[in-house]
């Protein structure tokens, strides 16, 4: 069973459930998706929004590991994404050398802002958090005392592992930044993210790739005769 969770965030249900449809669409293994609502974790998320917290979940993809009771693996999406591929072919990615395995971009927004006119904050491993394949045995440090008392830079750094060697790569094809990456085929993308703003967002609905997030919207939403 692939045990995967993705962020929730109560303004864009429908971006989470595009995103959950695109993963069970073209996935060739049981897959268990958990969304990770604020509204389900009274009594573990207890920390205040932080004011550069641009959504929900920003804080609550550090609790997987302790909802997986410290056992298996699982995978940690952001919800302003859409699978193009076999979410197995991730998950057997997964390396016991390695506590987390991420897409390590070199990234460094150049806006101020992005969706709902949000501060688009910056910092080294910017976006490395947004997939990941969370070893949850070697994640230990991750109780729920520290994720609801961390820094948002200890947290979404990796301050929590004793050293960067325990981070392994994965395929910038995994974690693929929309408007931020230079055009490629789109048969070399696996996973489109919308980091920018997505176009579930007015605002956004001509964002780059658009037209495959509204594509995979109307797949889900088809009835049959």
């Amino acid at each position: 069973m692939i045990r995967l969770f993705i962020g929730y965030d109560k303004r864009v249900p429908v971006a989470y459930n595009v995103l959950a449809h695109s993963v069970q669409r073209q996935a060739s293994q049981p897959v268990s998706i958990t969304p990770l609502m604020l509204s389900q974790l009274k009594g573990l998320m207890t920390r205040e929004p932080h004011p550069l917290q641009s959504t929900d979940f920003a804080f609550s993809r550090f609790l997987v590991p302790y909802l997986c009771n410290f056992q298996g693996w699982a995978v940690f999406m952001d919800n302003d994404m859409l699978l193009l591929d076999d979410i197995a072919k991730l998950w057997s990615l997964r390396d016991e050398r390695y506590a987390v395995q991420v897409v390590k971009h070199q990234h460094e927004p150049r806006e101020e802002t992005k969706f709902l006119n949000q501060t688009q904050t910056k910092y080294q491993k910017k976006n490395w958090s947004s997939v990941m394949l969370m070893n949850c045995n070697r994640c230990k440090a991750l109780t729920k005392e520290y994720v609801n008392s961390a820094s948002g830079l200890e947290l979404h750094q990796f301050k929590w592992l004793e050293s960067d060697e325990l981070i392994g790569s994965i395929d910038q094809r995994w974690n693929f930044l929309a408007g931020v990456y230079p055009a490629i085929p789109i048969s070399q993308i696996s996973n489109i993210h919308y980091t920018i703003g997505g176009p579930f967002y007015e605002e956004y609905k001509n964002c780059d790739l658009a037209s495959q997030w509204f594509v995979e919207r109307d797949i889900m939403l088809h009835t049959e005769n």
